[in-house]
């Protein structure tokens, strides 16, 4: 399944893109995550709680950020496995733009899942994983100005 979306920062690009990579601040606007752990400039292990529809998990996940150019666009992967309740994988590119009000960032994602989680729909997936998404650029687009003011 495809999500897309589309978030104003008002916050420079520089920053934006400091952000993004920067561990602490993907900890406070991924919804659920628990733990953040940094093992690389481009590698990070995470653990969250989601629910989807009728099925609650803990997610271990491998994130990996790939194609970067600084500070205008990259590629974030990741799987996450949530034992039973069944994984989640995905791809997502970012593009940071100048807008007037700040930063112009645009995303497009690829999002497979398996186990339990494929049973309850991919309508139901796909909602929550946009909502999921939403919900962590909305954070991401309140936070960013904060700190670089």
């Amino acid at each position: 399944m495809d999500i897309s979306g589309e978030f104003i920062i008002a916050a420079p690009r520089r920053k934006v893109w400091e952000a993004l990579v920067d561990p602490q601040v993907l900890k406070q606007c991924i919804p659920g995550c628990e733990t953040i752990e940094k093992l690389s400039d481009t590698e990070f292990e995470t653990e969250m709680k989601a629910k989807i529809g009728p099925v609650k998990a803990k997610f271990k996940s491998n994130i990996v950020l790939s194609d970067l150019r600084p500070p205008h666009s990259y590629t974030i992967s990741g799987q996450g496995k949530g034992g039973p309740a069944g994984f989640g994988k995905g791809s997502a590119q970012v593009l940071l733009e100048d807008a007037p009000e700040g930063t112009r960032l645009s995303y497009s994602a690829e999002l497979q899942v398996g186990g339990k989680l494929a049973q309850i729909g991919s309508r139901l997936v796909g909602g929550t994983a946009k909502k999921i998404a939403n919900d962590f650029f909305t954070t991401f687009a309140e936070l960013v100005p904060e700190q670089s003011g």
